[in-house]
């Protein structure tokens, strides 16, 4: 087994990276100086809109739903509850909760009203961040790593790993090209998940002395 002490470093680099465009973007949107931004990336992508994508996008939104995550999490601890992973079932309930219970938090604490939808209405509850970035993020690259193995090769748990996030990246966007997020909404929804997904790595190394 190599060296964990740079992948560590890395990690940390990279929620402190997070937490500082976290707050940057939250800054931002307080100072209402992403008007222009996120104004100009809903209109070019909203123009590029025609009705098959709009169906992908709706199916691809849909495996950020609570409703789904909770199904296919539930499903996913009590399998690995079965085969004895009761520490991978733990670490993968406080990633999604945990992550979801943050967004509210953190969307009653900024309390930013929601963009007009471009289809449908747009949810009651408030925009900023995006918890369908957030929580998917944090969910999937959870399992993710639950699923590699030590033994994979280092390009197939890459793989993984980016098959997690390019999930993610497309549910975010999703958020987007529907009209019910800001893309500032949904950068921090991304930022706050690294975070809250490096707590949980450290609380669990920590934990168990790794």
């Amino acid at each position: 087994m190599g060296n964990p002490r740079p992948r560590l470093l890395g990690e940390l680099a990279a929620a402190l990276i997070a937490a500082l465009l976290f707050g940057l973007l939250a800054m931002l949107v307080r100072s209402g100086e992403t008007t222009a931004f996120d104004a100009a990336v809903r209109g070019g992508v909203h123009a590029g809109s025609f009705p098959a994508l709009t169906w992908a996008m709706r199916a691809l939104t849909d495996l950020g739903e609570a409703v789904f995550l909770i199904t296919f999490g539930a499903l996913a601890v009590w399998r690995l509850i079965a085969m004895g992973r009761r520490r991978e079932a733990g670490f993968l309930v406080l990633a999604g909760l945990g992550g979801e219970a943050l967004d509210q938090a953190l969307k009653e604490w900024f309390r930013r009203p929601r963009p007009v939808a471009y289809f449908g209405v747009s949810p009651e509850n408030y925009s900023f961040p995006s918890g369908h970035a957030m929580v998917s993020l944090c969910f999937y690259l959870a399992l993710a790593e639950i699923v590699i193995e030590e033994e994979w090769p280092p390009g197939h748990r890459l793989l993984a790993r980016a098959i997690a996030v390019a999930l993610s990246l497309l549910i975010g966007f999703s958020r987007i090209y529907l009209g019910v997020h800001y893309p500032t909404d949904v950068l921090a929804g991304y930022a706050a998940a690294i975070v809250w997904l490096a707590v949980l790595r450290s609380l669990q190394k920590w934990r168990h002395g790794a």
